[in-house]
């Protein structure tokens, strides 16, 4: 691909010696970024969490670089082999099969034995199945102000799977995992069984993929749209609306009123619901209902 009217992408500063953890398509290879076509076209090679995968890939885009395999069995020493080159003062790039590096996918250990050996990693974004469901979530996200928690793949084992369980039904913030097509019947079913009627549920199924599906849907509902599912096929993430907490549960209630009576000398109502917002997990709109009600009491 000829990059030649993009000059721009030629004035950043492409150190040597380094390690760039490029981002690449979760399955629309139009989502390929610029700057990694630059990255990738630039480095002395490219480790690859599968070199098979990502063929097809640079093959598309007319990039021809040495590849190396790197993947969850040989990362520790895939990550010397890496080093190795860096301290020749090449630069290379680590790619995944789809999407970011080190989300759910191997990555993190090679990053953390170039940074201990005291070369330099850099971070080239792009696609993300994760930012990409939320982008489009809704109500979903709504309530939890933007804040979620990423639990990777569901587990099938039943002690973890029964934590994880408890996790998604207490937490306030969004829950969000990946599923297979494998259990993903499973899965769903299991959420309908456990979750209050009302929750609210997103299902992703083959994002930027030609047969991309999002259903937002209540966790009641979950049995009946799997019975009618045209295809359970493909790769699918699921995000969990938060729990929605009432103002009048104990002890937390109780706790939260010992916090705003301790900061009302110091802070007004607005200030005192952002602490309690920062530092206690709580919806801007519920610590300021907490920090007025605290007031109120108190002026009475």
């Amino acid at each position: 691909m000829e990059l030649g009217s993009f000059d721009f992408l030629k004035q950043q500063d492409l150190p040597a010696g380094a390690l760039y953890m490029v981002a690449t398509p979760i399955g629309n290879l139009g989502d390929i970024t610029l700057r990694a076509l630059h990255i990738l076209n630039t480095v002395d090679g490219i480790a690859c969490e599968d070199t098979r995968h990502s063929a097809p890939l640079l093959q598309q885009f007319g990039i021809h670089k040495k590849c190396v395999a790197l993947h969850t069995h040989n990362e520790l020493s895939g990550a010397q082999t890496i080093i190795q080159r860096l301290a020749n003062n090449e630069r290379w790039a680590y790619i995944s099969d789809a999407g970011t590096p080190g989300v759910s996918d191997p990555g993190a250990r090679l990053v953390d034995e170039v940074q201990k050996a005291g070369f330099r990693v850099i971070p080239v974004p792009g696609a993300s199945a994760i930012s990409c469901a939320i982008s489009a979530s809704g109500s979903v996200m709504l309530n939890s102000e933007g804040r979620f928690q990423f639990l990777g793949f569901w587990p099938h084992k039943t002690k973890e799977r029964d934590a994880l369980l408890h996790d998604i039904s207490t937490s306030k913030k969004t829950s969000i995992f990946f599923e297979s097509p494998h259990h993903i019947h499973e899965t769903l079913q299991t959420l309908a069984q456990s979750l209050e009627p009302d929750r609210q549920i997103l299902v992703c199924r083959e994002l930027t993929k030609k047969f991309e599906q999002l259903v937002s849907l209540r966790a009641q509902d979950l049995p009946s749209w799997l019975a009618n599912a045209e295809s359970l096929k493909g790769e699918f993430i699921i995000l969990v609306a938060g729990r929605q907490g009432s103002l009048d549960e104990t002890p937390e209630h109780a706790t939260l009123l010992r916090w705003v009576h301790s900061l009302s000398p110091y802070l007004g109502s607005k200030e005192i619901a952002t602490v309690l917002s920062q530092t206690l997990g709580l919806t801007k709109k519920d610590a300021y209902q907490i920090a007025l009600e605290a007031k109120t009491a108190e002026n009475e």
